[in-house]
């Protein structure tokens, strides 16, 4: 199950650059492509406010 960027994102760009498969995508908050995703968590190892769960 792929992972899922809350509303609580603050558009940070922290994980972006953490994500070995460039699943996620900038906007007003990002957003995970879930069909790109390999549910590593890698991403909300590194999210400062938390935003990033698993889906």
């Amino acid at each position: 199950m792929a992972y899922k960027i809350t509303d609580t994102c603050v558009a940070c760009g922290t994980c972006i650059n953490e994500c070995p498969v460039e699943a996620i995508s900038e906007g007003d908050i990002y957003k995970i492509d879930e069909n790109a995703c390999v549910d590593c968590g890698t991403c909300a190892d590194a999210c400062p406010t938390g935003a990033i769960i698993a889906g």
